[in-house]
């Protein structure tokens, strides 16, 4: 038996050649054709694909806020997501002038809420926030707060004299505008110099918080929003108002925003009704 494969490719056929007959054993005609058409399903699927994924992308806010409102935050960053599922808001929290200098140096910024008027003002004046889209949104106080088991007669900053008190903790003044307040507090009182060496400084209102929490210090000075927010401090006194600086929330649209809409969108969304009971469920008090 004689035995030759065969290929004419320009006929698309494959013969066997068996003792002088031509038996075809493959039509690669069809072969090719349902190649074809495959590879041409795989591309469409393909772009289709591609296509819905950039369909269902969602723009990402970027939105840089005070340590202080990380709690309250969190809960208004669901609801406007729930409302708007297409924006997805990514909150970074820090002190107001660790925000100040991140957005100097370029940092994504959408959005910035401060927790003190000249931090957000020096923004202003380099001209990084959009006059357009800004405004003061809440007010808070200044609290001075102890560890729930510390078992001592605090009752008010003047007690901070006493020998029994050993650790203070504030925000480091000249970026955590808690601290601010409460070195303007001690000073209006006239006890900075008599307790500035029990002072444990820390990088924001947080921290404060922590340290008092875990019996790091004695005692500190936090916003009434945070010692609400803690089953672990007790608030001794609320500071009178006149004993430091108004304690205000100026929120704005970022101008080099990169979704100036979406940007938009969140900062409105942010002096709705549900909103400001949700920053009062927390211990800000909104601003008419």
């Amino acid at each position: 038996m004689y035995l030759l494969h065969l290929y004419l490719g320009q006929l698309g056929l494959i013969f066997d050649i068996v003792d002088g007959e031509y038996i075809v054993i493959l039509d690669v005609t069809g072969v090719r054709k349902y190649i074809i058409l495959l590879s041409a399903l795989l591309i469409l699927l393909v772009g289709c694909q591609g296509q819905s994924n950039e369909k269902n992308r969602k723009v990402e806010v970027y939105v840089l806020a005070a340590a202080s409102l990380n709690n309250a935050m969190k809960q208004v960053e669901k609801e406007f997501e729930d409302a708007h599922p297409e924006i997805e808001v990514i909150t970074s929290f820090a002190s107001s002038g660790t925000l100040q200098r991140q957005i100097e140096q370029g940092a994504p910024a959408d959005v910035f809420i401060s927790a003190s008027e000249l931090e957000f003002d020096r923004l202003h004046q380099k001209d990084l926030i959009n006059p357009d889209h800004t405004k003061t949104i809440l007010s808070n106080e200044l609290a001075f707060v102890t560890n729930k088991a510390l078992n001592t007669n605090i009752q008010k900053p003047d007690n901070l004299t006493n020998g029994e008190i050993n650790r203070i903790s504030i925000g480091a003044p000249e970026s955590v505008p808690a601290g601010k307040y409460a070195k303007e507090t001690l000073e209006k009182l006239k006890l900075w110099k008599q307790v500035e060496n029990k002072i444990v400084y820390a990088k924001d209102v947080q921290q404060v918080l922590s340290y008092i929490e875990t019996g790091n210090v004695d005692a500190g000075f936090v916003y009434r929003s945070d010692a609400k927010t803690s089953s672990k401090v007790k608030i001794q006194s609320i500071i009178a108002s006149d004993l430091h600086s108004p304690i205000m929330y100026p929120a704005g649209v970022l101008k080099n925003t990169q979704h100036p809409e979406e940007a938009k969108q969140f900062y409105e969304y942010l002096n709705h009704k549900q909103t400001m009971e949700t920053f009062i469920d927390f211990g800000f008090k909104p601003i008419d």
